[in-house]
């Protein structure tokens, strides 16, 4: 039972959630509890860095050039933002983005152009200009915001050149960086907030400080191993005075970062002499076990007026019988305060709530946050009136009494995680918001969004239909589905980029089209639900496709079924009205998901221990032979393999031999030898970085690695060439790669690509292009040509 909080969802998850529930099944075979692996030397992905650097300047393809797809009119998740200033005298703004890099524009939002974009990590933390020399700017990597999409950085970097080039300044092992405070005078000086290792413990958390401009490093305030620094403000009277707000979390692959019982690390801190002692301030607060994550900041013009936003985990009130299970479907034992503010106006020693004091107030503030507080703590100071604040959730709020009334604001977006305010001009508001970054000019009561520009949007996969021209179809984080056709009419090395239009599914859907009929689509998402759509007939809206709901229907007693966020499914390449459909077991329509058999048992480990708030234990990946109908390989998030040869008569777990426990992330049986099957695992939820790549030609019963030569994991997708069988590709969090040997070597595929987090691809078996997703820089294409020799193509039943 988990404690949540006032659940947004639409009115269709709510009845997908109420049949998703976390459950046993009895008759699941077990598996041994696999022993997690340590993570891995950030030493290590330096150089695996390096090497991919060096595999793209030598690689037999790295003339080939990637070419960027769109979307041209959607943008990403921005995680902070920083301004030159004062306004007026420059126009320049940095936007820091989750998994996209460092944007910079000169003329305020007119155009943005990348500035960190071929380094180790493209997942931005914060970013600090020296408030002396503003050409000096940090930035830290690794978002802090713990979510599904968060990724991990390496460290700290500093440019002295705004942006033009960068140096690596180390806390390697740090993994997310939350905040960076620079001295106002003497640009050597700086603090970093660092959080920590998001999966594992490790003890590279907390504050640290520089003296010599980051070549070295002190830890001045740490906690424990799971609690990191996730705020850090200076008193602008004194730059020995600081405050740091700490947070104690452990985030499990069944569980969101949420506050345990025996917790006691959240705290807020200070320091009046620079960091050498610190004195816990938290008079006034909840008790520990209830203190989430804790925002903090102060008034420029009246410092001792600070104020706290803390993901507050009292218990406010009972779930009606309709609010049982949450917006994702796990049961309820109480609905928590949430977002909660609390002043003081003597320097940190006393703390009042000033936040929810009334029914009206405190329904806004538990709804604030969603169901997932920790991902964002971010309070604001108007610099120049101490009872104008901020906060940042789902919605952006204000309140001008003191943190006793919050009123949403209107404006673009949601799940908001920045704001600058103008210290020489309150009325100026720069937010950055899941959705991209906007600007006011009137103190937020009008807004303009900068949309275009900022291509940083995350897509988790991408699939094709066999439409002329053929589209692409990919969900993206916090946005939705979406697709685009890819226009060959100028060339095929000079593919547009595009406005991408919606598409059937959300933000976490697989896609899946039928090949004979390109306006047939399904999606599935949302922890398994799955639907079709049909372009061809009129849907419950003008402009929409007619849609049905196709999830798999249970009898009264058997257990709810638990799907991954992308649930699997695929159409047979037999016959496409055949539909493979992945929760904890495998189920098969014949008829297009109007009826539905299950046809294996519960494929996951089962373990009750292992069960919580997040989906686990479930189906990731499935795949039929295109040879032979009813040879079926199932993957799970938990470590295991499966095969049937008997279309679900009898199934047999095959993961001796593989990384024990680590997700599987693809399994691709082969289209030329029978026997023959491929893998790919991920361990990123174990901060591994370990590429896991694996080839078997006996069914499974035998696995061959053959992941040497990729430099660097977690690994994502494997493909097979639609031309030659010894061309395999491999998307990983650190770019794409090609064998042309049947995976003896491998090289980096083209030589233009940014740092990116490959997470799907395909290779279109009739146009012959490769298109991949990336989660942070949106879709790229690339002609196959070069590397298959078209000529050669083998033909595809559905060609016929």
């Amino acid at each position: 039972m988990s404690l949540f909080r006032e659940p947004r969802a639409k009115k269709a998850l709510f009845i997908v959630a109420a049949l998703l529930v976390l459950a046993a099944l009895p008759f699941a075979q077990q598996a041994k509890k696999p022993k997690v692996l340590q993570s891995t030397n950030p030493e290590l992905r330096f150089k695996g860095f390096e090497d991919y650097k060096a595999m793209q300047a030598a690689s037999k393809f790295k003339d080939l050039k990637w070419q960027f797809i769109g979307p041209t009119n959607i943008s990403g998740r921005v995680t902070d933002v920083a301004v030159v200033a004062p306004k007026g005298k420059s126009y320049t703004i940095y936007v820091a983005t989750a998994s996209g890099g460092v944007w910079k524009t000169e003329n305020e939002g007119t155009t943005w152009a990348p500035i960190f974009e071929n380094q180790v990590s493209a997942a931005i933390g914060d970013i600090a200009l020296a408030p002396s020399d503003q050409n000096t700017i940090w930035v830290g990597t690794g978002e802090h915001n713990i979510f599904r999409s968060s990724q991990a950085g390496v460290g700290i970097f500093k440019s002295t050149d705004g942006g033009k080039t960068w140096t690596h300044m180390g806390l390697s092992d740090t993994n997310t960086i939350a905040r960076i405070v620079v001295h106002p005078t003497n640009p050597a000086i700086v603090y970093v907030a660092a959080g920590g290792h998001e999966w594992t413990t490790n003890t590279d958390r907390g504050v640290y400080k520089t003296v010599d401009g980051g070549k070295t490093w002190e830890k001045v305030l740490y906690v424990n191993d799971e609690t990191g620094a996730y705020d850090l403000v200076m008193d602008p009277r004194s730059s020995d005075t600081l405050y740091a707000a700490t947070w104690q979390r452990t985030r499990r692959k069944w569980n969101d970062p949420r506050t345990e019982a025996s917790h006691t690390g959240s705290d807020i801190w200070k320091t009046t002499d620079g960091g050498k002692t610190w004195t816990a301030i938290n008079t006034g607060l909840p008790e520990a076990r209830r203190r989430g994550r804790i925002g903090i900041d102060l008034c420029l013009t009246k410092p001792d007026v600070l104020y706290a936003l803390v993901d507050n985990y009292e218990i406010s009130r009972e779930p009606t019988p309709q609010e049982i299970t949450d917006s994702y479907g796990v049961p309820s034992s109480g609905f928590i305060k949430g977002a909660t503010v609390y002043r003081s106006d003597d320097g940190g020693a006393n703390w009042t709530q000033t936040s929810g004091l009334t029914p009206q107030q405190k329904s806004i503030m538990e709804r604030h946050s969603g169901t997932y507080g920790w991902v964002f703590g971010q309070i604001r100071v108007d610099p120049n009136d101490p009872n104008t604040s901020y906060i940042m959730g789902v919605p952006f709020s204000v309140s001008t009494d003191g943190g006793k009334t919050f009123a949403r604001l209107p404006g673009p977006g949601a799940d908001h995680h920045a704001l600058w305010i103008d210290p020489d001009n309150s009325n100026y508001l720069l937010k950055g918001f899941d959705q991209g970054v906007a600007v006011s000019y009137d103190k937020g009561k009008s807004w303009k969004y900068f949309q275009d520009g900022l291509p940083v949007c995350q897509f988790f996969n991408v699939n094709f239909d066999m439409g002329t021209p053929f589209k692409v179809y990919g969900s993206m984080q916090d946005h939705g589905s979406f697709r685009v056709p890819v226009d060959l009419s100028r060339g095929r090395d000079r593919i547009p980029a595009q406005k991408f239009e919606n598409a059937p599914g959300g933000e976490g859907s697989n896609h899946a089209i039928d090949p004979t009929n390109p306006n047939l689509v399904y999606s599935a998402g949302f922890y398994g639900a799955i639907s079709r759509a049909e372009y061809d007939k009129p849907g419950e809206y003008p402009g929409y496709p007619f849609t049905k709901e196709l999830l798999p229907v249970l009898y009264e007693n058997e257990p709810p079924l638990r799907g991954q966020w992308l649930a699997p499914f695929i159409l047979s390449s037999h016959n496409p009205n055949i539909i493979y459909h992945g929760m904890q077991y495998v189920f098969r329509s014949l008829d297009r998901g109007d009826t539905w058999d299950k046809i294996s048992p519960d494929l996951t480990t089962n373990d009750p221990a292992t069960r919580g708030d997040i989906r686990y234990q479930t189906l990731f990946t499935i795949s039929e032979s295109p040879i032979k109908y009813g040879l079926i390989y199932a993957g799970t998030d938990d470590g295991r393999l499966w095969i049937t040869k008997d279309g679900g008569k009898a199934w047999q777990e095959i993961t001796a031999g593989l990384a024990p426990g680590k997700w599987m992330s693809r399994v691709i049986a082969s289209v030329y030898n029978l026997g023959t099957v491929y893998l790919t695992q991920n361990g990123k939820r174990d901060d591994d970085f370990t590429p896991y790549v694996w080839k078997s030609a006996d069914y499974g019963k035998t696995w061959t690695s053959i992941a040497a030569g990729i430099p660097v994991g977690p690994v994502n997708v494997i493909r097979e060439d639609p031309v030659n069988e010894k061309i395999l590709y491999v998307g990983t969090d650190m770019g794409a790669y090609v064998t042309t040997d049947g995976g003896k070597t491998w090289m980096a595929l083209g030589g233009n690509l940014p740092t990116a987090y490959v997470h799907d691809l395909i290779i279109h078996p009739r146009d012959n292009i490769i298109v991949i997703a990336t989660h942070g820089r949106g879709m790229w294409a690339l002609d196959a040509n070069a590397v298959n020799n078209k000529s050669a193509r083998r033909r595809f039943y559905f060609e016929d």
